[in-house]
This record gives C-alpha cells, structure tokens and sequence, in this order.
C-alpha cells in the first residue's frame, strides 16, 4: 500500500481530471432534441452573440419598427 500523502494527492487529481474530461466528453456527444425549428434557433441565438457591429445594426433597426397596435380588447376596455 502506497503512504506517501503528495503520491496520492497526485493520484486523486489526476482521477478528478480524467472525471471531468468524461463528463465534457458526454455532453458535447450527448446532443439535444428539439420539437421545432423555432425552438432550435432559439437555443442557437441564445449560445451565439453576434459581432458588435451587426448588434448595432439590428438595435437600430428595430428601433424605426412601429409599436404594435394595441389589441382588440384593450381597445375595448381601454387597458
């Protein structure tokens, strides 16, 4: 039986990386499944950031967007 404490501190982390290094491994080979389309591009844009000066640009377009309309019910009720 090995004594010495630094051998088996040595042991442990190396143990404790090979853990690790399988867990990634595992979830990068795991995947995901989506029920739509829609909720695969949500994933992606919520993973992704786009280049700063395409963020601009979207920022400033959706800024010259018209608010929506009010809808029907608020019209009616006056919410």
């Amino acid at each position: 039986m090995d004594t010495n404490p630094s051998q088996r501190r040595l042991q442990h982390q190396q143990q404790q990386e090979q853990t690790t290094e399988q867990q990634t491994t595992n979830r990068v080979q795991a995947g995901r499944e989506f029920a739509s389309v829609e909720d695969l591009l949500r994933y992606d844009a919520s993973q992704t950031t786009p280049p700063a000066r395409i963020a601009e640009r979207l920022q400033d377009s959706l800024k010259a967007e018209p608010p929506p309309k009010r809808s029907w019910w608020q019209r009616l009720f006056g919410g």
